[in-house]
């Protein structure tokens, strides 16, 4: 569940907030005047918006499970060998 932090607590408590999200807390939702007007995300889970919203990235994603499911896989062994 998204924490949700005012614009004017977020102005006065910006390093506090910055903190939080590098501890690990994906998102707050900002609100002004009670109504969601933006976010601010931790930029690991930035990335990975980004990346889930990469049309590459999901074709990728489709051809894999599709190989997947079709038994074009190869076992650990095979990709590294024996460690």
């Amino acid at each position: 569940m998204p924490k949700i932090v005012k614009a004017t607590t977020l102005r006065d408590h910006l390093a506090d907030v910055l903190k939080e999200i590098s501890k690990g807390k994906d998102y707050f939702i900002v609100t002004k005047k009670g109504r969601p007007v933006s976010a601010l995300v931790n930029l690991d889970f930035f990335e990975d918006l980004l990346a889930a919203t990469n049309p590459e990235y999901l074709k990728s994603i489709k051809e894999a499970r599709a190989d997947y499911k079709a038994g074009r896989i190869f076992s650990h062994e095979e990709i590294f060998g024996e460690l």
